[in-house]
């Protein structure tokens, strides 16, 4: 039996954006990457708003 490695989240990227280039038009396509690139941006917003949270709380306990 044949294990593949883990996709990584870049070439689970690229495999959309392959698929993407495949079905759409150009428009669509740079619709769909701005709003990835919002998506990502948010994400790492909230990621960066919890870190701050969680050291705050540490602070706050000790």
């Amino acid at each position: 039996m044949m294990t593949s490695a883990p996709l990584t989240e870049s070439s689970s990227r690229d495999r959309v954006v392959e698929r993407m280039r495949a079905l759409y038009n150009e428009d669509q396509q740079v619709k769909f990457l701005h709003l990835q690139a919002e998506a990502d941006s948010l994400l790492q917003q909230l990621q960066s708003i919890k870190a701050q949270r969680t050291s705050e709380d540490t602070l706050h306990h000790n």
